[in-house]
């Protein structure tokens, strides 16, 4: 049986990503839990071995909110942030096949209940969505994305309303709670209200919220939920929810954990010199 391992957000650490693989069991598949590219140094050069890889049926790749930035800075929608490290990408003579590829990868992953019974997500899940309705949303955002005319629903997915699901939601404002919860979620009520302002470490909620995953009966808590994005809780070990973005980019590390009853754990150094410094 073929070893699969999921993997943190690699932010174009693309030497890391590779001495990472390097580390693994030969023949091994990986899950990549979002945030493939930017802020890191060669965000071309991790998109296209991930590519590669995928197109190989060794790695599959979850979306993450840098992910959907790149599609929109591609598509003319969104200007440079002070960070970014994207251009590599927009001049690279392939840059509209690996776009292509891009917005052609899931938003969530499911192993299946007799597989590892894992849920891999960028972000977060709301606590109201059990696996079958995280599922659902997921493949009607990727439909949205897949679509030729996936430029509109980009120029109307950024926002921060509304912050809380319900089934009568229509259109834009529909697809703006599933895109938030799946990419950019990390505290929420019991209610499942979202807020997008802090981004400390599960300690640090603002009143009256909580990390997304200690809601009370939440209803994915019956699956293992493996995600990335929040860098300031660091490796999360629980029993049924693993964050795995050990912030590489920072100057962390670049993490993997493999599925099993017995996860095991491997790690590379991140950046020597982190973004920003």
């Amino acid at each position: 049986m073929d070893h699969i391992f999921a993997i943190g957000d690699v932010q174009g650490c693309h030497q890391q990503l590779k001495q990472l693989i390097k580390q693994l069991p030969k023949k091994s598949k990986i899950i990549c839990v979002g945030d493939l590219v930017n802020r890191g140094p060669d965000s071309l050069g991790a998109l296209r071995t991930l590519k590669a890889l995928q197109e190989s049926g060794q790695a599959e790749c979850i979306l993450g909110n840098h992910d959907l930035h790149l599609l929109a800075r591609d598509a003319g929608i969104r200007g440079p942030k002070s960070l970014d490290t994207l251009d590599d990408i927009l001049k690279a003579p392939d840059r509209k096949e690996l776009i292509d590829w891009l917005r052609h990868r899931p938003m969530a992953l499911y192993s299946g209940k007799d597989n590892f019974n894992t849920m891999f997500v960028h972000a977060g899940i709301l606590p109201q969505w059990d696996v079958t309705k995280t599922l659902e949303l997921a493949h009607e955002l990727e439909k949205v994305l897949r679509h030729k005319n996936y430029v509109k629903s980009l120029v109307e997915m950024y926002g921060n309303t509304p912050n809380q699901w319900s089934d009568k939601l229509k259109g834009a404002e529909r697809l703006r709670v599933i895109i938030n919860s799946f990419t950019r979620l990390r505290f929420c009520t019991a209610k499942g209200v979202m807020e997008f302002a802090s981004k400390e470490g599960a300690g640090d909620a603002p009143r009256g919220y909580m990390p997304w995953f200690a809601v009370p009966n939440r209803k994915t808590q019956d699956a293992k939920v493996v995600f990335g994005h929040w860098s300031t809780l660091g490796l999360l070990k629980k029993k049924n929810v693993v964050g795995l973005d050990t912030g590489c980019v920072w100057g962390g590390q670049l993490t993997a954990m493999s599925l099993g009853k017995r996860p095991q754990f491997v790690q590379v150094p991140g950046l020597k010199r982190p973004v920003g410094l």
